[in-house]
Parts: C-alpha cells; structure tokens; sequence
C-alpha cells in the first residue's frame, strides 16, 4: 500500500453522522494523512460535528456537491487523491417515499460523476491502480426483506423496496460497472443501521432520545416487530479503515453488528437507559409510558440482518461494542452534548445555499 505520509484521502459527505464519525477514526489511525472533506452542507450535514479538526496540512474543507463535475476534476488535479471514500448521500426512508428526485439525482448521478473523476485521474498512470481505493459505502437496504431467519450475504441478490434502497442499489450496481469496464479499483461496503455520536435526530435513536427525555410520545411504527441489525459507528469506522487498507478491488464487504432487535426494542432500551441516567418523567411514570403505535410507512422491511463473515475471514474485522454497552454511550454523548443537539434543530449551523 501507499506509503501512510503519502495517503491523501477524498471523502465526500465528511460532515454527516458516519462520514464526522470516519473523519475522526482516520486522524487517530492514519494521523500523518491528508484528508479533504467535500460536503454539500445539506440540512444532515454539521460542520460542527468536526469540532477540534482544524484547517491545515493534513485537513482541508470543500464546500461543494459531488454532481459538480467541473469541482470534482479540479480537487483531483490538485490532490492527486490516493483513496476516496464515498458517503455523500441522501439517507432517510421516508423523505425518498415524500421526495425521491434528490435521492435519484445525489445518489446516482452524484456517484457517476465521482467515478467519473476517479477514472480521470487514475488512468494517468499504469500502475495508478495498484495501491488506489474507490470505497462506496451502502447499505443492507438494497437486499431487500428478510423473513425470521436468514440474514444478507454478498451474493444476496438485489430486491430494494424504497426509492432510497433503490437509488443505493442503482449507485452500488454503476460502482461495480466502473470496476469490471474501466478497471476503476472500487470497494463497496454494505452495512446494517448505524448508531452512535453526531447522528442527525430524523433517525430513530437519536429521534426517540429526544422525544423521551422530553416526555413526548414516542411514535412506532406498526406493531414495532420490525428488526434491524444494529451497529455501532466507531465499529463500522474501524471496519472501512481495514477495508481501504487490505480490501480487494471488486469486492464487497458486508459489515453488521451482530445485533438484531426490534424497534419496540430499542426505543424500550432508549426508555430504560434515560430513566436510570436522568430519572422518570415529572409524573413519575416510567418512560415506557409514552410509547405510542402509529400506522406502518409504505414498503417497510420487516427484517434485515447481516452476515459478516467475509470481511471475518478475509480482513480480520468483527464488531468489538455490543449494542447495550454501544446504546449506553450513545445516550451519554448525547446528554453531554446538548449545544450540538440544539444547532441541529434549530437549523443554527446552516449555510445559506441561496436555494
């Protein structure tokens, strides 16, 4: 592999909940790197969720959209990346079931017109493939649902239930193209539900956090007997660092947490841990209490679950925080960091994108 002084490293979507997350991973375990940052700064992307990295020799922040073909060739001729770790993405079910343009057009067209660059700049040289990455990051939504056994594995065939799945399948399938026709040394990555620090509170933890320790209703969906698999966020960092450094080019990687709960599950563990850490609600009454069943969303998935052996077997990675142990500093970090929340929902850390 290149040489650890030598490794400049594109990620795209830095700001948002796993690419912060990966940012901070990378400066502890490639500190003497150089690590560009290109975010669009959508409503999901905080710039304070990088708090204590500083501009500088081994960092650097872009403020731009990954479908801006002419941006992406300029960074490219002025960084010579080694690496390039592809997060920048729309993320949430149920605005792609609201709204799925942007998911169509960031997802697919935004993940061709990286590759695109990524082709450019290293077809330059005939050994540039050697020891360069283009690593994608997805998820297990593309597989599709699973019934009450079984889980996802690499050769899993495709079956996405949602414009935001199917946009991720489309993304997953172009990267692959861009292996197999142009020799681009792509990576993919497809992982079970994230949880943990700087994740933005549309999402089911850090949402039913909020909801709880305020007293409001926490609303599930259908019988809450849906099941995920869960994964902490330094565990999936740690995985993508072991996948850039001793991945294959044309493979794929599942990475799960080897934790499957139910959403009734979870949101009872969110109610617990608040309960022990900062005491029942004002009446007295148990979290719990305010756990209310709401109409099912359209196309939900009843169960994903992750086979993880592959990147076990090949790569020597496996999940090192289980999800009670992950759960309960994931409630600390947010009871400690209330200044973030508020930017988050106030909508206080926001550029202005004149859109």
């Amino acid at each position: 592999m290149t040489d650890i002084t030598e490794q400049r490293v594109l990620v795209t979507g830095g700001c948002g909940f796993i690419g912060a997350n990966f940012i901070h991973f990378m400066r502890r375990a490639w500190p003497r790197a150089r690590i560009v940052n290109l975010d669009s700064l959508t409503y999901a992307g905080n710039p304070a969720s990088l708090k204590g990295i500083e501009e500088g020799e081994r960092y650097r922040f872009v403020h731009g959209d990954i479908r801006d073909g002419e941006l992406l060739g300029s960074l490219c001729a002025q960084e010579h990346f080694t690496h390039i770790v592809h997060f920048a993405a729309e993320s949430h079910v149920d605005r792609s079931i609201v709204g799925p343009d942007e998911f169509i057009n960031t997802n697919i067209h935004g993940t061709f017109r990286l590759l695109e660059a990524a082709r450019m700049m290293w077809n330059d040289s005939p050994d540039a493939h050697r020891d360069v990455r283009f690593l994608h990051i997805s998820t297990d939504e593309v597989y599709g649902s699973l019934g009450k056994t079984g889980a996802f594995h690499e050769e899993t065939p495709y079956d996405p239930r949602s414009p935001y799945s199917a946009s991720k399948a489309a993304s997953d399938h172009l990267s692959s193209a861009y292996y197999h026709t142009y020799g681009v040394p792509v990576v993919i990555t497809n992982c079970s539900n994230n949880y943990g620090p700087f994740q933005f509170p549309e999402k089911l933890i850090p949402l039913m956090f909020l909801h709880a320790l305020e007293g409001k209703f926490l609303p599930v969906y259908g019988d809450g007997g849906n099941v995920r698999d869960w994964l902490y966020v330094e565990d999936h960092c740690r995985a993508l660092c072991r996948v850039l450094e001793r991945g294959r080019p044309g493979r794929s990687y599942n990475i799960g947490g080897n934790s499957e709960k139910t959403n009734l599950e979870v949101v009872t563990l969110i109610c617990d841990l608040l309960d022990e850490q900062v005491g029942p609600l004002a009446s007295g009454e148990p979290r719990r209490s305010l756990i209310s069943f709401v109409t099912d969303r359209p196309g939900h998935d009843r169960r994903y679950a992750i086979d993880a052996s592959r990147i076990r077997d090949e790569l020597g990675w496996q999940p090192a925080v289980d999800f009670e142990a992950g759960m309960k500093l994931t409630i600390k970090w947010y009871l400690t960091n209330t200044e973030w929340l508020a930017t988050m929902r106030d909508g206080s850390y926001r550029i202005d994108h004149g859109r």
